[in-house]
């Protein structure tokens, strides 16, 4: 017996599982796509066509989560589709993070779908501790109308990799003393933290089980890893994640990417896409209140080929404008003189790099910002920035913009140039059905019973 435990508790194929009860639950439908194959699958419409979730039925066929809806159809002819529904999937999320409060007041989410919640004396309320995971998952399917995987342990690693086991609906331990069997023996790809190319790391060290990497020399990964060996040796020997995982660390750079729906061949379409882009990846400098100084843009083409090409800024910014300005000029330079010379592109993407403090701007003699007199292509935005005051009202005005839309919506200033046009006035990241819906989702003051 333990003084505290640990569950981590994860909802088995979050969104298939949430749209299909809603569907039986609310709408009275009598197919549970639960029990067939069946996918939640993105807009094929807008080249977002992927799978984001599978039913349990549909695994038997190898449909992979993240793989093409026409490659999952292919494996399974009578796969059924259906789209994403964010607002739902943000209030489900509520009411299961909601449901664990009701027994924890000490409660962490990892993700939409999935959370930790400590227990410190609870056995002499509810009895045994496997006992009363059981009943709770029993009372989430009963009263929310989903199954959960739950995993007991001491720590959050081992309690993650304990839900990880056998899967759906089920209630699995490890602890401690479980390691050597539960743990070790399964292949370093089941570790957290380990993907595909640590995993074809360690087969070249000889090292091909989560026990033999807990019984390898900390030295040798040291060598091969760096400090992220001793991370996994850490994981390996069951150490928890806080020093890890809650260990913050600040961003090495900010981006943002956008599949067009069709193929863009103009330079207006470009750089309406591009700006769009800027304005995402802006809001996310300036939330964190940090400049940068490199701009890259990448260019993948309708065949997939995949190009890149980078400028530093004279001073760092957080200005959407600036930042847009110089993507400009690298747009020109790779797409319309460089690499990608007049490839239909398929998606484009803005990146930064050069992360410094965001409480000075560095002065600089050749700093003449967003005169338009100065660009390459006389269309970036008419601005003219030529001093440090100038810039600082400019940040300013940003910030205040960025408060705005954080208070009524992202819809609630825009640019003109994208009134009436099909181009989002904010790409990247989350797309708009689904920030909406997030949006919507956390303010939400009533649970939704499904």
């Amino acid at each position: 017996m333990y003084d505290r435990y640990i569950f981590h508790v994860d909802v088995n194929s979050a969104f298939l599982s949430w749209s299909a009860s809603y569907r039986v639950n609310m709408l009275g439908e009598k197919l549970d796509l639960r029990t067939v194959p069946s996918i939640v699958g993105g807009d094929q419409a807008s080249r977002h066509g992927i799978v984001l979730a599978k039913s349990t039925p549909a695994k038997r066929y190898d449909i992979q989560t993240g793989e093409a809806i026409m490659t999952a159809q292919k494996k399974c002819p009578e796969l059924i589709v259906i789209p994403p529904d964010y607002h739902l999937y943000v209030a489900a999320s509520k009411a299961f993070i909601e449901r664990l409060h009701k027994y924890s007041d000490c409660v962490t989410q990892y993700s939409i779908d999935e959370a930790w919640a400590e227990f410190d004396g609870y056995e002499r309320l509810y009895g045994g501790i496997v006992s009363f995971a059981n009943d709770l998952r029993e009372e989430i399917k009963r009263e929310l109308g989903f199954t959960v995987n739950i995993g007991i342990s001491t720590n959050r690693l081992l309690s993650k990799m304990a839900g990880d086991f056998k899967k759906p609906d089920m209630v699995h331990t490890l602890f401690p003393e479980e390691i050597p069997e539960k743990m070790w023996p399964l292949s370093v790809s089941k570790l957290f933290f380990v993907g595909r190319a640590t995993q074809a790391k360690l087969h070249n060290l000889g090292i091909h089980t989560i026990g033999e990497l807990a019984q390898t020399d900390l030295s040798i990964l040291r060598d091969h890893f760096k400090s992220y060996g001793e991370v996994i040796w850490n994981y390996a020997n069951g150490n928890d994640l806080v020093p890890y995982v809650y260990k913050s660390a600040a961003n090495k750079g900010y981006g943002n990417s956008v599949t067009a729906s069709v193929d863009v061949t103009d330079m207006d379409t470009a750089r309406k896409l591009l700006l769009s882009l800027c304005e995402t990846v802006g809001i996310r400098i300036r939330k964190d209140n940090v400049k940068i100084s490199c701009i890259a843009v990448s260019i993948t083409s309708n065949e997939f080929v995949h190009y890149t090409h980078q400028k530093q800024v004279f001073s760092a910014t957080d200005i959407t404008e600036e930042l847009y300005t110089v993507s400009c000029r690298v747009l020109t330079e790779l797409w319309i003189e460089g690499a990608a010379r007049g490839v239909a592109i398929r998606q484009l993407g803005v990146h930064t790099s050069k992360v410094s403090d965001g409480d000075f701007r560095q002065m600089n003699l050749f700093d003449l910002g967003m005169n338009p007199e100065n660009a390459d292509d006389g269309s970036c935005i008419s601005v003219i920035q030529r001093s440090r005051p100038d810039a600082l009202k400019l940040s300013r005005w940003n910030h205040t913009v960025d408060d705005i839309r954080l208070i009524h919506g992202e819809d609630a200033i825009m640019r003109a140039r994208y009134l009436k046009d099909d181009v989002s006035h904010i790409s990247g990241g989350l797309d708009r059905e689904r920030r909406t819906g997030i949006t919507a989702g956390l303010n939400l003051d009533k649970e939704l019973q499904l």
